[in-house]
């Protein structure tokens, strides 16, 4: 029978290995702006940047589109908040709107926002669309 040694390691040691980003959180530097913690993220904080396309702005596009919808035809839609998961390269061309299919297995009326180019140099993912889904106003 044979026995191993077991060495004991220091807790800092034990934390970088449960925690490999706890290195990362400092507290912020005297005068540094920071959110307070009270305040929640919404989307009206996801605006476009260099490399990304805001939220809010693609959730404006779906609310200018249904705003026009609803003044050509007399209908009552509301644009909702598109998933806030979906992270997208900025656009170089201006956002297109369109309702979105019912062929696309969607269970509730969406609006599609539609870049045809972004501005990121790889080739991967040279358009999109999102979907912002709706609903009647009561």
């Amino acid at each position: 029978m044979k026995f191993f040694a077991v060495r004991v390691l220091p807790l800092a040691f034990l934390a970088c290995i449960v925690s490999p980003y706890a290195a990362f959180a400092q507290a912020p530097a005297a005068g540094q702006n920071v959110a307070s913690p009270s305040k929640r993220w919404s989307i009206d904080d996801d605006r476009s940047a260099d490399f990304k396309h805001g939220l809010f702005e693609i959730r404006e596009e779906a609310r200018a589109f249904v705003a026009r919808e609803n003044a050509a035809k007399g209908t009552k839609w509301e644009a909702l908040e598109p998933n806030l998961k979906i992270f997208v390269p900025r656009c170089a061309l201006p956002l297109k709107t369109k309702w979105a299919s019912k062929d696309r297995g969607l269970s509730s009326p969406s609006v599609m926002v539609i870049c045809e180019k972004t501005v990121a140099d790889n080739h991967s993912k040279s358009e999109w669309n999102v979907l912002v889904p709706v609903t009647l106003k009561q």
